[in-house]
């Protein structure tokens, strides 16, 4: 089994997406499930926003790893 790690900078954009995607349906009436991933999805975009990911690309990241992978550094 494989772990898949995700760049800050994909949760950032991915919870951007589902954000305006929520927005657009307008969908008021919400579970306290819903409330509570609402909650999480907000904290996590407020504290990631806040950060030098907010300005990261996917390309960006590939770029650094392809650079870096000479050094042979470890997790």
């Amino acid at each position: 089994l494989q772990a898949f790690l995700f760049a800050c900078c994909q949760v950032f954009q991915l919870l951007t997406d589902l954000k305006q995607q929520r927005k657009e349906s307008g969908k008021n009436k919400q579970s306290s499930g819903q409330q509570n991933l609402n909650t999480i999805m907000y904290e996590t975009l407020k504290y990631i926003s806040k950060t030098p990911c907010r300005y990261q690309s996917p390309e960006t990241v590939r770029e650094f790893l392809v650079a870096m992978k000479d050094h042979k550094l470890t997790k």
